[in-house]
């Protein structure tokens, strides 16, 4: 009989290839999650449709959150590679159809399809970590997946601005194509057996009403403040939704006899404490790289190109203290490296809150890298904490888990940062002599920033006005942000170093 493959007899050589292959699809995955943000407006310019602009970035967003519980779960009861496989074919389809894409109906349902491909590559990946490799060199290679979490996702607006300016924005997608051969290349071979599971009912059941969940949740944040007010009774019935989602997933679960997201996880202070981080981490990341992005084209006058290029220092700052704190991991345990990246990104968000404006965007790059060295010592040890808790049968539920709260934190984050800066901007604008042009286009919020490039001769000045108060009021959402992930610096304080198996998670390592 066959000896079954784990991490204790794989070839050395043929986990390397398979772990190469599982990080180009997470790159792929990164990459795309973020890389229309230089390149959307070539694209709505040219398949027409504006007021579709938003839902290239939302559906990919969507369906790739809705499916990480999913994926997680089944790769644990079907294994990774069959579910690996499925979501490459989902990526490369959704890709290559959305580059031959000629409305922006068809780009945004093919984004969607990315996007659950991408919903599985990701967590496929990071969970298969724990199957290739033992408890001691586990910390090194999600320190490693980390780093390209940060590369991908801080160089997609730099590679969209590229490929827009010099090539076509088709090849944003078509891209993929090579990535996706070298991905099945190196991942056909045999992968670890994942634990062996009883013969239980799938819960499919739990399956579609946490995907109506978290799809509610995600749709309220992003129409919040924009398309409806907090009072609007379409919001409430949006809320009632969600309670009663929520309430009903619980019931689900609690008699499922495999849960998807099982309740025992709110019972590991460990996955439960580092699923609330990464919900912080996700709100105050995915908000700061919106407007960031856009403080620097509108107060500098930077091109997509050379925004993306000036972001550059925080894809370093990630992949430095990613690396980092997976080869030290083992001496220093992960609550360390918790507590310094909440240190480091509270601080950051604190300076950028300072900027003034002024032509001098080295302080920007400072900040930047400094912000990125805290994304690099969080992202990858959280994903060490909660593996060193969870026992092998569940690594693809509990790695999910955490990774579905981090996507919701960045819708919130999203929300967060547009309701900041567009009230403050409101209230700004308000009190300025030019406050009629506000009723007169029609305009709230970032919105304002169109006045910049209106031929408005009997308003002279209102362009540098409105530049100003977006400088001030993006500021103001900065510190706001600083001052809400000090809570993640008590919350790691908390999150204690955990043997591994440990089942509480309250076992000093």
């Amino acid at each position: 009989m066959t000896e079954a493959l784990t991490f204790e007899n794989i070839d050395p050589a043929r986990r390397r290839m398979a772990m190469i292959g599982l990080a180009f699809g997470m790159l792929m995955s990164c990459l795309d999650g973020t890389i229309v943000s230089t390149c959307g407006a070539v694209i709505v310019q040219d398949l027409g449709g504006m007021e579709l602009y938003a839902w290239m970035l939302t559906g990919y967003m969507l369906s790739e959150t809705a499916m990480i519980p999913i994926a997680g779960k089944l790769s644990d009861r079907f294994g990774r590679k069959p579910l690996f496989l499925i979501g490459l074919f989902l990526f490369i389809a959704g890709s290559v159809v959305a580059g031959l894409s000629t409305n922006m109906g068809m780009m945004i349902v093919c984004r969607a399809v990315q996007g659950l491909g991408g919903g599985i590559l990701v967590p496929v990946a990071m969970a298969s970590v724990a199957d290739f490799y033992s408890p001691e060199e586990r910390g090194k290679v999600q320190g490693l997946l980390g780093a390209i979490f940060g590369i991908g996702s801080g160089l997609g607006p730099v590679v969209g601005g590229l490929i827009c300016t010099y090539v076509s924005w088709h090849w944003v997608f078509y891209i993929n194509i090579p990535f996706a051969v070298v991905c099945l290349l190196l991942t056909l071979k045999e992968f670890p057996m994942v634990a062996e599971h009883e013969e239980k009912r799938i819960d499919y059941t739990g399956m579609a009403v946490l995907t109506m969940l978290v799809l509610d949740i995600l749709l309220y944040f992003q129409w919040i403040g924009d398309e409806m007010e907090f009072a609007d009774p379409r919001s409430l019935v949006m809320i009632a939704i969600a309670l009663v989602l929520a309430a009903v997933f619980v019931f689900i679960e609690r008699r499922a006899e495999d849960p998807v997201l099982s309740p025992k996880l709110v019972r590991n202070r460990v996955i439960l404490l580092s699923a609330v981080y990464l919900f912080l981490l996700g709100l105050c990341l995915f908000g700061m790289l919106m407007y960031v992005a856009l403080y620097i084209t509108m107060i500098y006058d930077y091109d997509a190109l050379g925004c993306g290029l000036t972001m550059l220092p925080m894809v370093f700052g990630a992949m430095t203290t990613s690396v980092v704190s997976g080869i030290l991991y083992n001496r220093t345990g992960y609550r360390f490296w918790l507590v310094l990246g909440a240190i480091l990104i509270t601080s950051a968000l604190f300076l950028m809150s300072t900027m003034d404006g002024s032509g001098d965007l080295v302080p920007m790059y400072v900040y930047l890298f400094i912000f990125g060295l805290g994304m690099g010592s969080s992202l990858s040890t959280s994903m060490i904490a909660v593996q060193s808790v969870s026992s092998k049968k569940d690594v693809g539920m509990t790695t999910s888990a955490v990774s579905l709260t981090r996507n919701i934190g960045s819708t919130v984050g999203a929300a967060l940062f547009a309701l900041l800066i567009g009230g403050a901007m409101d209230s700004k604008f308000a009190e300025t002599v030019f406050s009629p042009l506000a009723d007169l286009f029609g305009l709230r919020g970032t919105g304002l920033l169109s006045l910049r490039y209106m031929d408005l001769p009997d308003f002279p000045g209102v362009g540098e006005t409105v530049i100003r108060i977006f400088g001030e009021s993006t500021c103001w959402a900065f510190l706001i942000a600083s001052m809400i992930f000090i809570a993640a610096i008590v919350i790691a304080l908390f999150i204690r170093d955990a043997k591994e198996g440990d089942p509480d998670g309250t076992v000093a390592g």
